[in-house]
């Protein structure tokens, strides 16, 4: 069987105030031409279908209009909530989606046989997948409780509860009948992070070593991290990642998507497949006239800056950078360029006027501009007893 497995849309992304509805479409498109192109059997989405717990109009029209088309290509769709997604509100849509004829899996349901999904392709190759929606800590611990495995004492970490899930999850995987494939929005131990993930959900209390995976699996389809990767596990393990960058950090990732091929009796063959139209990032660094000569070198340059700025702090700096560099949308002072300095105490504060605590302010924060320092003094008379 063949296999599309995507994972970390992140639909709805607001980029440093940019929003980013016409990239994600884009993006989107080029995974269904992907799935139009390859054919496979199952496409998986690994969660973060959203960048948020509470989507706009806008980016549900774009999940779903995704999901339908992928959807439309042949292939059977499953697709899970990720720690980005509200859960809740993802098996909401699971009338539409059963409709559809599309698998959603937002939260753990009390019913363990929900989450082992069967079928045969085509060529009758029968397939059994599990899929698990992300789990905070304080859930894992009801799941497991809920399928009344008894691992609910203090002692037990995040990753055992995990581990329990799977294993009574995946019981039927020694059967050994079918292509073995387990879906999940986790953290695996060793694993590298992207560069733009929600380090709450990724530090090492939520981490699982890659054991967790039986033997028995044929293939391990998971998102969360967003760059490509291979895990070294007791079967296949890989993140598919990101198909466009998130955030500043990821600018070395490749956006992509991952195609497998796997039968019952065979290894998984995974192969990357690249997202054509992904958005790129930079990060530049320079002095204004570093910045004049790379814009002059690079008028047609595409994609969305970060810049570090190597010069002082002074009024209107973004505006000059942002003027010759458009697709700025992060300036800033590099940190190098700043000086150490520290605050003044509460005792060398008392009795000095506003005035010259801004201006001992803008001192500290590298920004000692008369411009500055005069609007203050200006917006400052103005306000009624500012001047007492």
């Amino acid at each position: 069987m063949k296999i599309l497995h995507t994972s970390d849309w992140h639909v709805g992304k607001v980029l440093k105030g940019h929003a980013r509805v016409e990239e994600h479409i884009a993006v989107l498109r080029d995974l269904v031409e992907i799935a139009q192109k390859e054919r496979p059997d199952l496409v998986i989405v690994a969660g973060d279908l959203y960048d948020t717990a509470s989507p706009t109009p806008d980016s549900t029209r774009i999940v779903t209009r995704a999901l339908t088309a992928l959807r439309a290509t042949g292939a059977e769709v499953v697709a899970i909530g990720g720690n980005h997604d509200n859960g809740a509100a993802l098996d909401a849509l699971r009338p539409w989606a059963d409709a559809a004829g599309i698998q959603l899996r937002g939260t753990v349901r009390e019913n363990a046989s929900e989450h082992v999904l069967t079928g045969t392709t085509a060529g009758g190759e029968a397939w059994r997948l599990v899929a698990l929606p992300f789990l905070s800590q304080r859930y894992a611990v009801r799941a497991v409780e809920m399928y009344e495995l008894t691992a609910s004492e203090a002692q037990q970490t995040y990753a055992d509860h995990i581990g329990r899930l799977i294993a009574k999850l995946t019981e039927d995987f020694a059967k050994r009948d079918a292509v073995n494939l387990l879906t999940g929005h986790l953290t695996v131990v060793g694993a590298k992070m992207g560069g733009g993930e929600r380090d709450a959900h990724t530090v090492l209390g939520y981490a699982v070593p890659a054991s967790v995976f039986p033997s028995s699996c044929h293939y391990v389809a998971l998102g969360h991290l967003h760059r490509t990767q291979q895990i070294l596990g007791p079967c296949p393990v890989r993140y598919s990642g990101s198909p466009l960058a998130i955030d500043f950090g990821e600018e070395e990732n490749q956006p992509s998507v991952t195609i497998v091929e796997v039968t019952a009796t065979t290894a998984a063959r995974p192969r990357t497949m690249p997202i054509a139209s992904a958005t790129p990032l930079r990060t530049l660094r320079g002095t204004v006239a570093d910045l004049q000569r790379y814009a002059e070198r690079n008028p047609a340059a595409s994609g969305w800056l970060r810049v570090y700025v190597r010069e002082m702090p002074r009024a209107g700096l973004r505006e000059e950078v942002q003027d010759l560099l458009p697709n700025a949308l992060d300036v800033r002072i590099d940190p190098d360029m700043l000086p150490t300095r520290t605050s003044p105490t509460a005792a060398q504060r008392a009795g000095r006027s506003p005035s010259t605590l801004f201006a001992d302010y803008l001192k500290v924060r590298g920004h000692d501009d008369e411009g500055i320092k005069d609007l203050f003094d200006e917006i400052y008379e103005e306000i009624p007893g500012g001047t007492s």
